[in-house]
């Protein structure tokens, strides 16, 4: 079976051995070493870029930096990685530590100093090689679980630091801190039917096959008996001796008739191509199901670097007189492999499954730009804003835009616009776009412009002008109203927008900006009394909070602390 030049090139170019140091870098934390999550992992919209290093489910521990270097960012943010540290090292390297529960000693006094020169907690700090100088072992912070983290863990992760491809830890050495004698598991095999005209043991949708352990220990599945194109996918993860977690593979390979097919490997890859996930995995399948399963095919060619395939791009043509063998190898770094074998005949057989039948009326071609309005709404699909051509429903009733629905994944952002010309200028100021997904309404960025609003977005589904004239709420727990509280380190406020979303808290303590930190998961903001701006005896707190339409609300008390030991 011959190759694409693409891939010979790929394969050459990225697929060399690369010389990574492997003794270089020490641990981060100061535990052995557990994942609940590894490299290349499989994540909504994303690949994940390192690993999720376990901290015994609680909060706090020292976090090391890896090796000499400088700081040569920080990020402080409410969603994402949280607080994380960007470690620069002299071997062309960066080591990166997030969702921190805060930093250490002298980093965290300037990051303290810069959120109160900026008046913001969500601030990004950049700097020169000889500013923040660390040493390999430095404890550099503690480990935490903010920003978009599900519970207290380190997020990990190695870069090139010239071209910030993210890289597998693994190759740096790091497979000598966890054992791992365990094959990867392969949970199902589908075969998918790849046009119209095609029928796969009997069906024209996917199908899948019953699998059985062979003497040799691999496995066999069921015969696939076909006519036309057909591609299989498979859903598949791997454990290790230690972590007690089903985490992603590193790699997996077809073969067809002994040849190789298709592949891929989470070596490198750079963060421009984490959204090909959605297209990689059968997503549709993903969105009814929540099963990730990995095609192992490409009906329209994507520039996802890690994969390598045939001319055939993973698409097998079934012929008559032909029978053929198509192989899978799920394989991880330490040598295990998991190997399934499929046969595939020939037959012209009848269709008692029939293939699922799409709500449409119109056709997206998605090489080509696509413009569809109606009554006072339109929406804009730039040339590959989708990864395949598909049936596509639009329709507007109600109020409402009908966008087909999320089982389509985009990978760029398109343009949704509705008009109005009957609202006053001051209702429009209220106004925004939003999905509409069952009762929930979901904020977007909108401009205006005269009449016309406008937002971008990369998901398909219910769409409609939404009005939010309701302030956002504030709560205290426990009311502190003309109450000493010397024994509290803090204040600590539920805040709460249930139209548009809050755009910025801000509190005033006697009349001076103070640091409050947000987390999004508990929507609680929170003041230290150890920045220092507390007084002695009376204190008088103003919080205000406003959300993304300009709606505001102000939170006053007073109350009173005792500074002396």
């Amino acid at each position: 079976m011959k190759f694409s030049l693409f891939f010979l090139i790929f394969n050459i170019a990225v697929f060399a051995q690369v010389d990574y140091p492997k003794d270089y870098f020490r641990s981060p934390l100061d535990i052995p070493m557990q994942l609940s999550g590894n490299f290349g992992e499989l994540r909504p919209n994303h690949f994940h870029a390192g690993f999720d290093l376990k901290t015994q489910q609680k909060e706090g521990l020292n976090v090391y930096s890896v090796a000499d270097g400088y700081i040569s960012r920080i990020k402080i943010s409410t969603f994402g990685n949280g607080k994380t540290i960007y470690i620069n090292h002299p071997n062309g390297y960066t080591s990166v530590y997030g969702h921190l529960k805060k930093t250490n000693g002298d980093i965290e006094n300037y990051i303290k100093k810069i959120h109160y020169k900026e008046e913001n907690f969500e601030i990004e700090m950049f700097f020169k090689p000889d500013e923040m100088m660390v040493t390999k072992g430095q404890v550099i912070g503690f480990s935490g679980n903010t920003g978009a983290s599900e519970g207290p863990h380190l997020h990990f992760e190695f870069r090139d630091t010239a071209s910030e491809f993210v890289i597998n830890p693994m190759f740096f050495g790091y497979n000598n801190f966890i054992k791992d004698t365990k094959k990867p598991t392969i949970s199902s095999v589908y075969v998918y039917p790849l046009d119209i005209n095609t029928t796969v043991n009997r069906a024209k949708r996917p199908v899948l096959l019953n699998v059985a352990l062979q003497k040799d220990g691999t496995y066999i599945a069921e015969k696939v008996v076909a006519n036309g194109t057909i591609g299989f996918g498979i859903s598949t993860f791997d454990t290790d001796d230690v972590s007690f977690n089903n985490n992603g593979v590193y790699k997996v390979q077809s073969f067809y008739n002994g040849q190789p097919n298709f592949g891929y490997e989470f070596t490198t890859y750079s963060f421009d191509e984490m959204r090909y996930i959605n297209t990689l995995i059968d997503y549709s399948r993903y969105k009814q199901t929540k099963q990730r399963v990995q095609k192992l095919f490409m009906k329209n060619p994507y520039n996802l670097s890690i994969i390598k395939a045939a001319e055939n791009n993973g698409i097998l043509q079934v012929s008559p007189n032909l029978a053929s063998i198509y192989r899978i190898e799920v394989s991880d770094l330490f040598g295990n492999s998991k190997v399934i074998s499929v046969p595939i005949q020939y037959d012209l057989v009848p269709t008692v499954i029939s293939k699922e039948l799409v709500q449409s009326n119109y056709f997206i071609k998605a090489n080509k730009d696509s413009n569809f309005a109606l009554k006072n709404m339109s929406v804009f699909f730039p040339a590959n804003t989708f990864y395949d051509d598909f049936e596509f429903n639009f329709a507007v009733a109600n109020d409402t835009m009908t966008l087909h629905d999320d089982t389509v994944p985009a990978h760029t952002n398109f343009t949704v616009t509705i008009q109005d010309s009957i609202s006053t200028e001051a209702q429009k100021e209220k106004m925004f776009i939003a999905r509409i997904d069952g009762k929930r309404i979901i904020y977007n960025s909108t401009y205006r412009t005269d009449n016309n609003f406008n937002t971008k977005v990369k998901i398909l589904g219910k769409y409609a002008l939404v009005s939010d004239t309701i302030a956002p709420k504030i709560s205290i727990a426990t009311p502190i109203e003309g109450k000493w509280i010397s024994a509290q380190k803090t204040i600590q406020l539920s805040i709460y927008d249930e139209r548009s979303g809050i755009k910025s808290y801000n509190g005033y303590l006697n009349g001076k900006w103070i640091l409050m930190e947000y987390d999004n998961k508990t929507r609680k903001i929170t003041h230290y009394f150890d920045d220092g701006i507390v007084a002695e005896g009376a204190n008088d707190l103003i919080v205000v909070v406003t959300d993304n339409v300009g709606n505001s609300t102000t939170f006053e008390t007073k109350f009173f602390r005792n500074q002396k030991k």
